[in-house]
């Protein structure tokens, strides 16, 4: 089974059996992955007991109390169990080095391109969340006891099959695998009053008492906000952040003003909230010319445009993307080219030069999930651009230079992977990313305060009674479009 998803396979009226005995390592990771040779450093961070890694970061953090940061890690989400960030390698004009959360994702890949920590464990990343989070925290607490388990999906097949494989060793019994795309004239997975319906080949509908939710584009259209079905990650985690680029920075505010005194701080670009269509143009200028404008609810690299130039402002203003509100972010490129923000210009580390001197920019995803242990890393991957960094930019597009997202859109409408741009955490690709283990632990930090602070707002905007509570979500999203598309 290979990665790239048809139209055909996203629009089937059904779901298939996934049944136990059946997980495949090459059905479920790329071909470079399984034969690779996990890096020493990379396997010794994902090994590191959680009190050697405080101990590390707050032997170069001092301001750090080991106590709190111990506290922070063992942090039990209520709804955000498993994520992956996305992070730059920048440094500054000093030369002080960090790692830059640039967006945090829920229901994430990564499992595919991570490469085997031990011989013995054949189903790596999917049996490690699978036990130690989902079964823990999602299907022991489901609100239903009758009917089935499944994982739905509207992209990225390779690793829904492969947790609803690794699920059904575990459980010992059969787990159904569902397309849920948006756009399905006959769905074969339907919420019905809050319960989860996945329909067979022969046109039954089965109830689901627990499902795995790999449904990522603007998966509020199809799953509402209460469930009776219990959902691993249920659609609320997207709206407070985890799909919403918007609401996400105004969590990082919110959790870092509780952490800013115990010497801790979410690290994102400067980002402007709430910008209307007609503000961008002023807000690029703010920025020196060079800015990224997102489109608060898209995701796999779509809605995402960098601008450093006339025309590439002015090819963007010419779109009709249809939302209301949007952010606008600082540029973070080379040293001669990043956005001028409020603390100084931020810089591209980028990959270890190759042959030709040429140097990349790369980002870093680093998955991690909540065990009863607290947030343990679950998978590391890298990505880089498609073409180098440069001193001066031509008038070539921008996105080309600084773009590290590997999902494309396929000529059938479809998803498919760029993997020429992958680069593991193995031996070979892991030394041209020009990090080591300190700036995993950073990363692996980074990524659990981004995580919590979205867990958090999502726990505000909840009610007793498991709804949304629409008036404050308003407030902090105030975009019409959004608001009808929720089935909240």
């Amino acid at each position: 089974m290979h990665d790239n998803i048809t139209v055909q396979q996203l629009r089937a009226p059904f779901a298939v059996q996934v049944e136990p005995g059946s997980f495949e390592p090459p059905r479920h990771f790329y071909p470079r992955a399984l034969n690779a040779q996990v890096h020493p450093l990379v396997s010794f961070f994902m090994r590191m007991s959680q009190e050697r890694l405080v101990n590390r970061y707050c032997h170069l953090n001092p301001r750090v109390v080991p106590e709190y940061l111990t506290s922070v890690l063992r942090y039990r989400p209520r709804f955000f169990r498993w994520a992956g960030a996305d992070l730059f390698h920048v440094t500054t004009e000093g030369g002080n080095r960090q790692m830059l959360v640039i967006e945090t994702n829920s229901c994430p890949s990564g499992n595919k391109s991570m490469p085997i920590l031990a011989e013995d464990q054949e189903q790596g990343g999917y049996r490690t969340l699978v036990e130690r989070s989902l079964l823990p925290f999602v299907v022991k607490r489901a609100a239903v006891s009758t009917g089935g388990l499944a994982v739905v999906y509207d992209k990225n097949i390779m690793e829904a099959s492969g947790y609803a494989a690794a699920l059904a060793d575990f459980v010992d019994e059969p787990v159904w695998l569902a397309p849920m795309p948006h756009d399905a004239e006959e769905p074969a997975a339907v919420f019905d009053d809050g319960l989860l319906r996945v329909r067979d080949a022969g046109g039954t509908w089965h109830p689901i008492r627990a499902a795995l939710r790999y449904v990522t584009q603007r998966p509020w259209t199809r799953i509402p906000v209460y469930t009776k079905t219990a959902v691993f990650n249920p659609v609320i985690a997207c709206l407070a952040g985890g799909r919403n680029k918007l609401v996400a920075a105004k969590a990082y505010d919110l959790y870092n003003a509780e952490l800013v005194p115990c010497g801790l701080e979410i690290c994102t670009p400067e980002t402007i909230r709430d910008v209307s269509r007609d503000e961008i143009p002023l807000w690029i200028q703010r920025f020196g010319g060079h800015a990224v404008v997102k489109v608060p609810y898209a995701n796999a690299g779509q809605g995402v445009f960098t601008i450093t130039s006339e025309a590439e402002l002015s090819a963007f203003m010419a779109r009709d993307i249809g939302y209301e509100r949007y952010i606008v972010q600082s540029l973070v490129g080379n040293h001669q080219w990043s956005s001028i923000s409020r603390r100084g210009r931020l810089y591209q580390v980028g990959t270890m030069p190759n042959k030709r001197g040429e140097i990349y920019v790369a980002d870093v995803r680093m998955m991690v999930c909540s065990t009863a242990d607290g947030f343990r890393p679950l998978a590391v991957y890298a990505r880089r651009a498609r073409v180098p960094l440069v001193d001066k930019l031509a008038s070539g597009s921008s996105w080309d230079v600084l773009g590290t997202n590997l999902s494309v859109r396929a000529d059938d409408g479809g998803w498919r992977s760029d993997t020429d741009r992958l680069m593991l955490m193995d031996r070979r690709d892991f030394n041209l990313l020009g990090i080591g283990t300190d700036e995993l632990i950073e990363g692996f930090i980074q990524t659990v305060l981004s995580v919590i602070a979205i867990d958090k707002l999502a726990s505000a905007l909840i009610n007793q009674k498991g709804r949304l509570k629409k008036k404050l979500f308003r407030s902090l999203n105030d975009d019409d479009v959004l608001i009808d598309e929720l089935m909240a």
